[in-house]
This record gives structure tokens, C-alpha cells and sequence, in this order.
């Protein structure tokens, strides 16, 4: 098909460089000399031995060899391999050799042998002599004559490579490496001699886009596979079965077209394809009995089922020894219908490696005709029309590659020319748009083609083709301006170095979680599902840190570990809201950056300077508040599904809403079997990212005003609302104000609390005066009582 006028060790190291990699080249076998064509002229018995015959052999010199033989087979006037006296076979070991001597055999010499495959070893037949063709040449070297100096080159494919499972595949990358013409098979169509057709119907065009097939009548099943098809069957790792078998393997590794045979008088009533239904069983080719389930595609017929679609055919309708008339099929199978399922039987065949990765879904008919053609010329036979049913096709969309981008990523600037060439040569449809840095390549991959779906993948060519070895290899070079953070931004590392520094440890969870996680932690009744999760604990993607966290905790309790503090920082997967467009609702995925801890058992070590104290509220509260870089937080009583309902507080930074802490709920506790609560916290952490930037703030040199006040007020007012309404009440010498005190008990009215605030109050330009503190305290009583009914305790 292709020429490429290199050698087997360079064509080996440009298909390993180009991403086909060349995993093992052997000869097709191994080493020996002085075996020729030797023909045998007669065949008599041998005087002293009833096994053994007497062979007079022609091998071109002029002079007939008397050969002693006990090969079943031999006879007069076939041609066979004739291993001459000098001749070095390969021995029984790896490594040995075996030279051929004159011999006597019962008192009868022999000046050579005549050779089985396996004493050549070319297969480990040895049930008699290797026949040669008839018209191999007497005294011609067998090398020549079988082509055993041919070498077997073994590719390691990527699972996206499927186009190259075939000769044809491969060499379409070969004749675009080196720009050398390809020659692809001519496959005319055969013209009908009959009328005969099976009918076919696609039930579920999801699963099978297109069946095609033929009638074939007349055939002679049990025909022999001429020896070039199975010589090149074998090279290629398959072993010849039957003539109509055959054809379809040799089709399959030719054009990277699986086919399928089916004995057509053992089909009734039309073939049609859908997936399995509940209860259905199928015996396959390999005698194995399979239980069919909705999501399997099958073959089938009137009677059932009768073939696993894309991965191996049925026992009641295979083609036999007899076998007359027979059904081609050539179909082509979406990938997603058939991945996996192979595997789901505990077996795999040709058929399904390649469906499963994607099978050229344009080339049915050029499969069907030249498995006809071959199917003729083997077994005879009177071919029908060939029927076509198309349910639904891939679309190939065409790919925009910019130019530029391409050049930047390859590190090469490979010329838009070149590119342009590259994409014809791989036979992709291409044009250009825009020109300079702005052109742009339109790029439509062939049928044959399922991996080009986006822009690198295109580059990925672009770069293999043009040569890896022509792209220079030099030293990491960054070409970047060096800019400095602005003080009031933060890294993700510094968050970490904020916790780290309080004595948390981080810990990394797996995105999937449990169901019932996103319920208890998040109140989350529909997370984002997993279509194919790695475990039945893995099964959706978590909204929130929480439940992870938690877990760490019972594992470290498992082991004896009291006291743990833990953090972690990491996506968060939840539904964004729907956008409306046109006839489609789009439904996205937020996946923002959160940052949680836990802290679960004693507030410090035990020791002996502190008394014993769990961990509680306020202590996570203060390892928290480094996180928001001295920025104005208020912490206000909140209700989050994983936290206590009174022990909870929302974060707020500049009126947004930006984490919670608390407490874990209680039924959270006992559920994950924790004997205390511990305490939780979880931030978005993009606002965390900012900073308060350092400001200069005078320093005054006259004395500051302290006033403490307690407020009697009700039970629901939160001290915050009194600190934002002092600090807003517009007071040009007010320093600060602070709770530092709360009393509930003897002498307070039931449902009010009594708030005890510190308020300082500084000039930088000269003492204050008892009267303008007297009127700034007179100014906050009333407005307290206006806004909250606040009274001044006595």
C-alpha cells in the first residue's frame, strides 16, 4: 500500500516517534540455510523399516538425492522444503542449531531431509511435510520462495489510535510521515447474480448507527484458504480457521473492518438490532452462555438473540463445514454501546477492541464488497445486492487550530504551510481562515478518525508529523515579566501557613463521597451523580468539605489518636443555576475553591498548668480569624444543615456571607459514632484570598477616655447590632468598643441579658473633657434605647 524506501529500523524508529510505538520486530523466522525447494520425483518403501519411505528428490542439480523419510504425507510430485547436507536448522532450544550430515537409516543413506514447519520453525506443526506451492522454483532458497526474511513488526498502540488497527491504518500514517503516495486496495463492486436479500430493521439507532450485508448463495464452505492468506493470517497473530472465516479476519486486518458470517438458512424471519431484554440468554461462538441485560446491544432475530453486537456472534447461527448459503454483515457500532461489556463476560475479541475504540463508520460497503470478492474467488458462490440501513451517523465537526497557539505550544515555529500539508497528507478536510497571527485552520477529520475532538488534539499532529526529533531540545526557558503581589492579595499557600501555624494539619479527601453525605453535610438532596464511579461509596461529588473531614476524625479516634485537628482545602462541586438557551435549558457546574477544619478533643495537651477543657467554639473561632487578615468579620447566630442549631454562626465580610462555624450536630455526632461534638468551620476561599493592607493611624499623645457601660436589653438582640450601631453613630473621637461582658440571672427581667461594653474614646489633638464624654455617652444611651429598647443597668 505504501513505499516508504526506508529501512525495517528506521521505519521502526519514525512509527515509535510519531506515537506508534514499535514494541518488538522479529523475523518471521528464525535463522537457517541451505533448505530448498526440493521435488519429489518418487516415493517407494523402505526395505527394513514399515514407516519409513525412500525418496528420490529433484532439488535442480541434475542429480536425484536419495532421501529417507517418515513424514505421512510425503508423495510423489509434491514440492517440499529439503534441508541439503551442510544445511544448519534451528535446534529444539532457544540458542541451538542443528547441522545435516549424511545418514544411514536402516542400512538405507540419506544425504539430507526433507523438512516439517516446525523443524524450520516456522509453527510447531509437525503432522508432516510443509507443502510448497507447486509453482515454486526446484532448487530455489525456501527463504525466497516463503518470504521468510520478512520481519514482523509488533505496534503498541494507544487506546485513541483505533484508525491504526489494520494495514491500511497504518499505512495512512506511514504514507503521511513521509509524504510517499498511497496506494489503498482497489475494491470494485461485485455485480449481483441473484435477487436474494435478508431483511434488516435498527431498532435502537443509538447503539447501531449502520448495518450492511449480503447474500451469498451457493457456497462452498469447506474450501481451503490459499496459503498466501494464511501465511499472512499467521504473521499477523491469526490462526486460519475455515475459508469464510478467514476472509472476514484477513478484511478485518486489511481495512480495520470487523465482519461478521452468518449461515442464512439458519436465520429467521429479519435480522434487527437492539439492546437485551430482561431474562434473554445467548450461547456465543465460544460456547459460553451469557445473560443479556438492557444496556447489552444484540443481534437478533425471530427466534431471540443471536449475537452480542460489536463483540462476538451466536452458536446457533454461525456458518459450519455445512454451511450453502451465508449472510455478510458489516455494521458499525457506537463506542459507548459496546465499551466495557466484553470485559463484563470475562472475555474479548477482535471485534470488540476495535468497536469499543471507535471502527471507521464510512467504509461498510467497501468491507462487504471486498469480503465478497474474496469469498468468491475462495468458495464460489452467486452474490445478491448489498443492503445498506442507516439509523444515525457520527457528525465529524470540524476543529479550529489557531496558528499561533500551535507554533507556542510545539516550541517550534512551524510554518502554517507545513501544517496545511500535514493535515492534507493525514486526509483531513482543512481551511484557512484569517492570515499572520491570526490565521486559523478549520480542520475535518475523517471518518476514520475518532480522536480529534478539540484544538490540542490537532496540535498533537501537527507536532508528531512535523517530528519530534526536528523540535530542538533545549534547557526550560520562561519568558515571563516578574511582577510582585500586591500586599493585599493572598495564595492558597498562605491560607494553609495560617492554619498550619495554629496546629492544624492538612489533609487531602477524595472528591466523591457517599450519598447520604451530601444530605447529612450539605442538606444536598440532589448532588452532582457520577455515571461511573469507582466505588459504591464514590457515588457523587461532594458540595462541601464537611464529611470528609469528619471521617479523618473517626479514623484517628479508631486508632487511639484523642486529639485532632485537621484542614483541607479543595473543590466543591455543585449545580449552577440553569441558563435558558433557545430550546435548551444549559445546566452548569460551580466547582469554587473551599477551605474547612475540624477540631475534635481537649482545647490543649493535658498538662499540668491548664486545666482539662475540650475544645469549644470560641477556641476555633480564634484559629480562624488569622485567615481573614485583620479585615472587619461579623460573626452572626446562623442555621447550617451539618451544625448544632444554637452553636452555629454565619461570617460575613463586607454584608456577604463567606463560611459558617459551630459545632457538629449532634445526630451528626452519634451517626458517625464520635462521643463528642467536634467543632467544624468551612469557608469559600476566594474571599479569603484578599487582605487588609496596613494603614499609618497617628498615634495620640493625651490620655484615652475608658467608659463601661452595661445595657440591660432583650434576649434576642445580638451584641454585634450594639457595636455597629456605636461605631455608626458618627463619633470623630471614638477609639473602639468591645463586649466584655454578658450576665443572665438575680437582678436582670426575664427575656432581656445585660451587655457590659468597654468604650474608649481618644483625641489625637488634645484631652477630651469630661463634658464632651458625658455627652457622647448621653448620645449612645439614646440611641441604643430608641433602636433596641437598650437600658442603661444601674
Amino acid at each position: 500500500m505504501v513505499d516508504p524506501q526506508m529501512g525495517t529500523a528506521e521505519l521502526n524508529d519514525l512509527l515509535t516517534m510519531s506515537g506508534l510505538e514499535v514494541e518488538s520486530c522479529d523475523p518471521v523466522a528464525p535463522p537457517f540455510s541451505g533448505v530448498v525447494v526440493g521435488h519429489v520425483k518418487a516415493v517407494a518403501p523402505h526395505p527394513n523399516a514399515d514407516r519409513l519411505r525412500v525418496c528420490q528428490v529433484d532439488v535442480g542439480t541434475g542429480a536425484l538425492l536419495e532421501i529417507v523419510c517418515g513424514a505421512p504425507n510425503v508423495a510423489e510430485g509434491m514440492k517440499a522444503p529439503l534441508a541439503t547436507v551442510g544445511a544448519v536448522l534451528p535446534g529444539a532450544n532457544p540458542g541451538e542449531t542443528l547441522t545435516i550430515k549424511p545418514a544411514k537409516m536402516r542400512g538405507v543413506e540419506s544425504r539430507g531431509m526433507l523438512c516439517s514447519a516446525r523443524e524450520l520453525g516456522l509453527s510447531q506443526d509437525h503432522a508432516g511435510l510443509l507443502a510448497l506451492p507447486p509453482d515454486a522454483p526446484v532448487g530455489a532458497s525456501v527463504r525466497d520462495v516463503l518470504a521468510l526474511d520478512d520481519e514482523i513488526i509488533l505496534i503498541k498502540l494507544t487506546p485513541n489510535r483505533a484508525d491504526c488497527l489494520s494495514v491500511l491504518g497504518v499505512a495512512r500514517e506511514v504514507s503521511a510521515l513521509t509524504g510517499t503516495p498511497l496506494t489503498a486496495p482497489a475494491i470494485p463492486a461485485v455485480a449481483q447474480a441473484i435477487d436474494a436479500t435478508f431483511p434488516v430493521t435498527i431498532t435502537d439507532g443509538s447503539g447501531c448507527g449502520r448495518f450492511s450485508g449480503r447474500v451469498i448463495r451457493n457456497v462452498d464452505a469447506n474450501a481451503r484458504s490459499p496459503q498466501w492468506m494464511v501465511e499472512r493470517l499467521e504473521r499477523a497473530g491469526q490462526r486460519s480457521i475455515s475459508a469464510l472465516v478467514d476472509v472476514t479476519n484477513y478484511v478485518m486486518l486489511e481495512l480495520g473492518r470487523p465482519l461478521h458470517v452468518y449461515d442464512l438458512d439458519k436465520l429467521q424471519g429479519c435480522i434487527d438490532v437492539r439492546f437485551g431484554r430482561a431474562g434473554e440468554r445467548l450461547k456465543l461462538l465460544n460456547e459460553q452462555t451469557v445473560d443479556l441485560t438492557p444496556d447489552v446491544l444484540a443481534i437478533c432475530d425471530a427466534s431471540g438473540p443471536i449475537g452480542l453486537a460489536g463483540i462476538m456472534g451466536g452458536d446457533s447461527t454461525k456458518a459450519d463445514e455445512t454451511t450453502r448459503n451465508v449472510f455478510l454483515e458489516s455494521a458499525f457500532f457506537y463506542p459507548d454501546a459496546i465499551a466495557g461489556r466484553a470485559r463484563r463476560f470475562n472475555f474479548a475479541s477482535d471485534a470488540s477492541h476495535r468497536f469499543e475504540r471507535g471502527v471507521d463508520f464510512d467504509n461498510n460497503l467497501a468491507g462487504i464488497e471486498r469480503a465478497t470478492r474474496l469469498v468468491l474467488d475462495i468458495c464460489g458462490g452467486e452474490p445478491g445486492p448489498t443492503i445498506d440501513t442507516v439509523a444515525r451517523l457520527p457528525t465529524r465537526a470540524p476543529v479550529r487550530m489557531r496558528v499561533a497557539r500551535a507554533q507556542r505550544v510545539i516550541g517550534v515555529p512551524v510554518p502554517a504551510t507545513e501544517m496545511q500539508s500535514i493535515f492534507e497528507r493525514l486526509g483531513f478536510g482543512v481551511a484557512s481562515e484569517g492570515t499572520g497571527d491570526a490565521q486559523v485552520f478549520v480542520v475535518t477529520p475523517p471518518s476514520h478518525r475518532f480522536d480529534i475532538a478539540i484544538e490540542e488534539d490537532l496540535i498533537e499532529e501537527v507536532a508528531r508529523v512535523h517530528g519530534f526529533d526536528n523540535i530542538p531540545a533545549g534547557p526550560p526557558l520562561a519568558r515571563a515579566a516578574m511582577s510582585h503581589r500586591p500586599e493585599g492579595e493572598r495564595s492558597q499557600h498562605d491560607l494553609r501557613e495560617c492554619l498550619v501555624a495554629t496546629g492544624y494539619q492538612e489533609v487531602v479527601n477524595f472528591s466523591f463521597v457517599e450519598t447520604g453525605w451530601e444530605s447529612d453535610f450539605a442538606g444536598n438532596e440532589a448532588p452532582i451523580r457520577l455515571l461511573n464511579p469507582i466505588a459504591a461509596q464514590y457515588a457523587v461529588m461532594r458540595s462541601t468539605l464537611i464529611g470528609g473531614l469528619v471521617a479523618n476524625v473517626r479514623y484517628n479516634l479508631n486508632r487511639q489518636v484523642e486529639r485532632v485537628r485537621v484542614f483541607e482545602i479543595g473543590r466543591v462541586f455543585r449545580w449552577s443555576a440553569a441558563v435558558d438557551d433557545g430550546p435548551l435549558t444549559v445546566r452548569g457546574i460551580d466547582q469554587p475553591i473551599h477551605i474547612a477544619g475540624i477540631a475534635y478533643g481537649l482545647a490543649v495537651e493535658e498538662q499540668w498548668g491548664t486545666p482539662k477543657r475540650f475544645v469549644d467554639f470560641f477556641d476555633v473561632k480564634n484559629d480562624v480569624l488569622p485567615l481573614i487578615a485583620g479585615r472587619a468579620a461579623v460573626f452572626a447566630s446562623a442555621q447550617h444543615a451539618a451544625m448544632h442549631p444554637g452553636r452555629c454562626a454565619s461570617v460575613s465580610v463586607d454584608g456577604a456571607v463567606i463560611g459558617w462555624i459551630g459545632e457538629l450536630h449532634p445526630a451528626l455526632a452519634r451517626k458517625h459514632e464520635l462521643p463528642r461534638a467536634p467543632i467544624v468551620f468551612e469557608f469559600v476561599a476566594g474571599p479569603l484570598l484578599g487582605a487588609a493592607v496596613p494603614a499609618y493611624e497617628e498615634v495620640s499623645k493625651f490620655p484615652a477616655m475608658v467608659r463601661d457601660l452595661a445595657f440591660l436589653v432583650p434576649e434576642a438582640t445580638p451584641a454585634q447590632a450594639l457595636i455597629e450601631a456605636i461605631e455608626g453613630a458618627g463619633l470623630a473621637f471614638l477609639k473602639g468598643v468591645r463586649v466584655f461582658d454578658m450576665y443572665r440571672g438575680e437582678g436582670v427581667p426575664k427575656g432581656r441579658k445585660s451587655l457590659a461594653l468597654r468604650i474608649v474614646m481618644q483625641d489625637t489633638e488634645r484631652t477630651l473633657t469630661d463634658p464632651e464624654v458625658a455627652a457622647a455617652i448621653d448620645r449612645i444611651r439614646a440611641d441604643l434605647g430608641v433602636r433596641f429598647h437598650a437600658e442603661l443597668r444601674g
